[in-house]
């Protein structure tokens, strides 16, 4: 029988999950999906600086499976970037967060106002 799927916690979705070259030239090169799991492993260690391990314990996966990821997830920002290829971020094997987790509130958790904002700035 095979093991039963771990999800990974995600804090919150990305506001933005589009992202591609200014030019109309490059339209043809492609499109590359980054799933939002993978996306989270880089917001936790490149944009929030975590170690794998931290990254681990807040996503309640094996720090095995976040290195893996994050490789994965870098190869494709590296794609695009090289390549002129548009980046889509969706699906994805996560839950997010409840807003009642031993991390939730915390320096990271998008889910209440220490990750991302939903504020533009200009009120």
């Amino acid at each position: 029988m095979p093991r039963p799927k771990k999800w990974r916690q995600v804090c919150c979705l990305p506001e933005v999950n589009s992202f591609g070259p200014l030019s109309g030239v490059f339209s043809d090169r492609g499109s590359i999906i980054m799933s939002v799991d993978e996306y989270e492993c880089i917001r936790l260690i490149d944009f929030e600086g975590m170690k794998q391990e931290e990254c681990a314990e807040r996503m309640n996966i094996a720090r095995t499976t976040v290195q893996a990821m994050y490789d994965v997830a870098r190869k494709k920002i590296a794609d695009c970037l090289v390549n002129g290829k548009s980046l889509q971020i969706e699906g994805g094997e996560y839950v997010l967060c409840n807003g009642i987790g031993a991390f939730c509130g915390q320096h990271g958790c998008g889910r209440h106002g220490h990750g991302f904002s939903n504020n533009s700035g200009n009120d």
